[in-house]
Parts: structure tokens; C-alpha cells; sequence
């Protein structure tokens, strides 16, 4: 009798854990994030646009090393190990075995990653005999924003899985932007195959990576669709199917996470949080992170190239009312470009205040006593750094009006608005930074360098050679209180020049369903859904 009851007692217990397992099985056929925007591409060397890097960086692809979110260390991905020689002016990295690029319905890999596709890579930002250098006009922005394509001397195949970067000199923040979402691997074999058959452009377009999900398709404002990897090197990837719905409007994503059409949804704006908050059956993650929003001005256009009326300009608004009605106490005012939990950060007592009186004055002082007329460019979707871009411009436009100063707010679709910004067809814009490394060099090089200017991704369209001089002998200095002098010079001057005005540090939010869980929001850089799933 006892025998009899413990085999039915069995085979109910392994029927209950069959059922379960078939249960979270359905559940996981398929997850579908909300997204705020249309990818620009598939391949994070060619674009630093955020909502694109969230889609595609962590998903389809794996870089060499990684920062920890935590301790701030490198950690190991495609490369096991790395050396750097004495002077710092070269890099010896150990790879991977048994790693397999994605099978698709245009690739179908014939060997593993190896050197070769680390070397095809990074040649391409600065080898112009590499057939894809020229490819989308040679445009790398975040590598020739920070001067890796003039920093590489060459890469030198050791063996098989071994490779040497060759620098022209030390630089201390090289490692840290080689574990950026922007220094992907991407497929040698694939590239050639492409070339063969006079397809080059289609390379940046159809991807193929070793990430945790492979690329299925693309349809312009309505959906990107993954299918899970079955060969990923780290772990089994528990969704079967990964699905990006693009909403540009923020309401319209909140008001799908609510009626179950998206498990998960990017940025949520602070006016939204109270309404999910109040739902059992939707999880709000919060995570302080690096990243900036702010007011830039395009210097090389008049009369914003007059430093009296950038700051004039910058004493006209209140920014105090801005972080009231558009980061409702889920943000900082900046007293720098740099984050406060930056180890390089100084708060700047020189950062223009509220005061319309004095830049009445510093706007007749600049032979504008009339005032004038300008545009301010407001982002068309929302971000960390800047929740709400429309209404902020809108505020801003109420408090310059009182200077006279007439402003009209122009604003495009994403990639369009990203795209006119490069060419510097505007007078002044909000806009922002998320960074992808805790080196503070992350925020100045990318944004405010002559290098940057020069690739169109400096939105101040600002180039001071005193300024890059700071930055260049801050990345000379592996002595971290050198670096800090000097980036603490570079906030200064920032201040003084105010090519652009810091404004805010934003909280960064993210709405999932109860049951979806192994989302992780990190300091810095993109989301990643590797480890997603349903519970």
C-alpha cells in the first residue's frame, strides 16, 4: 500500500512539475518592449542614438570586455584575458573559443569567431583599405568623437585567437570604450560574402552577431522581431521570441503596457509613474544614472556665436520651474555637465542663474536691444535626461519671450531630428547624454570635442583647441588625480565659454509587467534582454 501511494504521490508530483514547466514555456514563446523610436541602423559602430543602442547593442552582439555596473571592473566576453605592455601603447587580447556567429536567412557562418573578425571590426574606423571603411560615408560617430580611429596604429594578428591593438600613444580610457555598447564584433565572413556579391550596404541594414537573439525582421514605425539564439555562447536564452514595438508616443506606450499589448516599455515620463504606480500587475524600476540633459547652442551661427547672448540666453530661463513641471522630483539640477556621482564631478558656482534683468543688459550689450528671433529644437521622444523636451521648450519660450526673444519650437520625427542636428541646420536644441562608460572622458569627448564638431555629433557645434588640449592630457595620465585637475579645468570652461547649458540629471525609469523579470537597469550604457523572462 505504501509503495502504491508513493507512485501515485510520483507521478502527480512530475505531472505538477510537467505542467509548470509547459506553462512557463507558453509564457516565454515571446516578450514585446515598447520602444520610443525606429532603429538607424543595425550596427552600433555606425550610430550613438540611444533608443537605436537599446535595441540592437546588447541584443544582437557581444563586445571583448565589459565594465561591471557594480564594481566598475572589466570583465571578460569575447576576449578571456588582456595585456597591456609597459608604455600602454599596445594591447595583447586573448579570444574566446567555440563562440558561433548567428544562422540566418541570409548568413549561414561556416567557422567561429576567431581574430579575424576583431581585426575586420576595428580596421574598419580608420583603414581605408578595409572595403567597408568608406561605407555610409565613414561615419563612426561615438569612435572618431573620442579619437580611436586616429589613436589605432594597426592590429596585429598573434594567432588565431590572439590579436594586438598598436597605439600611437598611452591612452587611459582605451579599454573603457573598447567595453562600450559601440565596440561590438562583428562577422568577417559575412562582411566578405556581402562584398562578392556588390551588397556592401546592406551590411549595417541585416545583421549578424554572436548576441543572444538573431536578427528576423524589420518593419519601418511598427516592429523589429528577434528569435532567440540557440547557440549563445553564455548561457540558453529563455525567450523564444523578442519583439520591439515602435510607439513614438509616450501616452500610447503607457496606455499599452495597461491593456497587456507590451510587457515592458521604455521611459516612462515622471507624470506617467503616479498612474502605475497604482497598478498590483505593473513593476517600476528605478536607477540613478550617468547621464546629462542640457541646452546647446550653435556657436558657429549668429548671434549665438556672441558669448554675451548665449548668456543672456541662459539667465532668461528658470530652471527651477523646468524641474518642477518636467522631471517632477525625479531628476537633479545640473551644477555641472558632469553626473554628481561622477568621480571627476565639481559643481560649477559660476553656472548661470535665473535672472531676466541681467540678460536684458548682456542682450543690449551685444547690440540686440530688441531682441530677436530663434528656434529652439525639441526632441520628438522622451529620455532619461529629458522626460519631456516639448514642454520644457515651451517653458523656455514663455520666460525668453519677457527678453524679447521670440522663439518658435521646431521638432521632427527621431532620426530625421538626429540627422538635421548633425548637419547644424538649428539655432539652439535640447537634447542629452546617457553615458556608456563611468570614465568622465565619456561625456566631454563625445560631445563637446573638435572631433566631434568635425562628425557633426557635437550639437554646440563648439571647437576650442584649449579645451581639447585639457582632454587629451587627461587621457595621457593614468594618475587619477591628474585626471580629475584637469577634467575639473574642463567643467570650468564649459561654464565660461557655455557653448552649451547643463540643465538636469534624470532618474532612469523602465515599466515592466509583474510577471516579466531579468531586466536589469544599469548606471551606464544600453538595456540588455539576454536574461529576460516570464515567471
Amino acid at each position: 500500500m505504501y509503495k502504491l501511494l508513493l507512485g501515485i504521490l510520483t507521478v502527480c508530483l512530475t505531472g505538477c512539475l510537467d505542467t509548470k514547466e509547459k506553462t512557463l514555456e507558453e509564457k516565454n514563446q515571446g516578450l514585446v518592449y515598447c520602444a520610443e523610436a525606429n532603429p538607424v541602423s543595425f550596427n552600433p559602430q555606425v550610430t550613438t542614438t540611444g533608443s537605436t543602442i537599446d535595441i540592437i547593442a546588447n541584443q544582437l552582439y557581444d563586445r571583448l570586455i565589459s565594465i561591471d555596473p557594480v564594481t566598475a571592473e572589466f570583465k571578460s566576453e569575447l576576449a578571456t584575458d588582456w595585456k597591456i605592455s609597459k608604455d600602454g601603447k599596445s594591447v595583447t587580447f586573448t579570444l574566446r573559443k567555440g563562440v558561433k556567429f548567428h544562422t540566418t536567412a541570409y548568413f549561414t557562418p561556416s567557422r567561429e569567431f576567431n581574430a579575424d573578425d576583431v581585426i575586420f571590426t576595428f580596421s574598419r574606423l580608420f583603414d581605408v583599405y578595409n572595403p567597408y571603411h568608406f561605407v555610409g560615408d565613414a561615419n563612426y560617430p561615438y569612435f572618431q568623437s573620442v579619437g580611436i580611429d586616429q589613436l589605432i596604429r594597426q592590429i596585429v594578428r598573434v594567432s588565431d585567437y590572439q590579436v594586438r591593438f598598436e597605439l600611437f600613444n598611452a591612452e587611459s580610457s582605451f579599454l573603457a570604450n573598447m567595453a562600450t555598447d559601440f565596440a561590438v564584433v562583428l562577422s568577417r565572413e559575412y562582411a566578405m560574402q556581402l562584398k562578392q556579391r556588390d551588397q556592401v550596404n546592406l551590411f549595417d541594414q541585416y545583421p549578424v552577431g554572436t548576441g543572444p537573439y538573431v536578427y528576423k525582421e524589420y518593419r519601418r514605425d511598427h516592429l523589429v522581431r528577434y528569435y532567440r539564439n540557440p547557440d549563445y555562447w553564455k548561457h540558453h536564452v529563455v525567450l523564444e521570441q523578442l519583439v520591439y514595438d515602435i510607439t513614438p508616443n509616450g501616452t500610447t506606450r503607457i496606455a499599452k503596457m495597461l491593456t497587456k499589448e507590451c510587457d515592458v516599455t521604455a521611459h516612462p515620463s515622471s507624470a506617467q509613474l503616479s498612474i502605475l504606480a497604482q497598478r498590483d500587475d505593473i513593476n517600476v524600476q528605478k536607477e540613478t544614472n550617468l547621464n546629462v540633459g542640457y541646452w546647446a547652442f550653435n556657436t558657429e551661427r549668429p548671434p549665438f556665436d556672441d558669448l554675451r547672448v548665449r548668456q543672456a540666453l541662459a539667465h532668461a530661463i528658470d530652471v527651477e520651474k523646468i524641474m518642477q513641471a518636467v522631471y517632477y522630483g525625479n531628476g537633479i539640477r545640473a551644477q555641472s555637465l558632469l553626473p554628481p556621482t561622477s568621480w571627476a564631478y565639481q559643481p560649477q558656482a559660476k553656472l548661470p542663474g535665473f535672472n531676466p534683468d541681467l540678460a536684458k543688459k548682456l542682450l543690449i550689450e551685444a547690440g540686440l536691444p530688441n531682441g530677436f528671433d530663434m528656434t529652439i529644437w525639441a526632441m520628438p521622444v522622451s529620455r532619461i535626461y529629458n522626460p519631456n523636451a516639448r514642454k520644457m521648450a515651451e517653458l523656455m519660450q514663455s520666460d525668453l519671450r519677457k527678453i524679447g526673444v521670440n522663439v518658435s519650437i521646431v521638432e521632427y520625427e527621431w532620426n530625421t531630428f538626429i540627422q538635421r542636428i548633425g548637419e547644424h541646420r538649428h539655432d539652439s536644441v535640447l537634447l542629452g547624454w546617457a553615458a556608456d562608460t563611468p570614465d568622465p572622458d565619456n561625456f566631454f569627448s563625445p560631445l563637446l570635442s573638435c572631433t566631434a564638431a568635425f562628425s557633426g555629433k557635437n550639437p554646440a557645434n563648439w571647437c576650442d583647441p584649449e579645451f581639447d588640449l585639457l582632454l587629451t592630457q587627461a587621457l595621457d595620465t593614468t594618475d587619477l588625480a591628474k585626471r580629475k585637475a584637469y577634467y575639473q579645468q574642463a567643467q570650468a570652461m564649459i561654464v565660461r565659454e557655455l557653448p552649451l547649458l547643463p540643465l538636469a540629471h534624470g532618474m532612469r525609469f523602465q515599466a515592466s509587467s509583474a510577471d516579466v523579470e531579468g531586466i536589469p537597469l544599469g548606471p551606464f550604457g544600453a538595456i540588455s534582454l539576454a536574461n529576460a523572462r516570464k515567471k
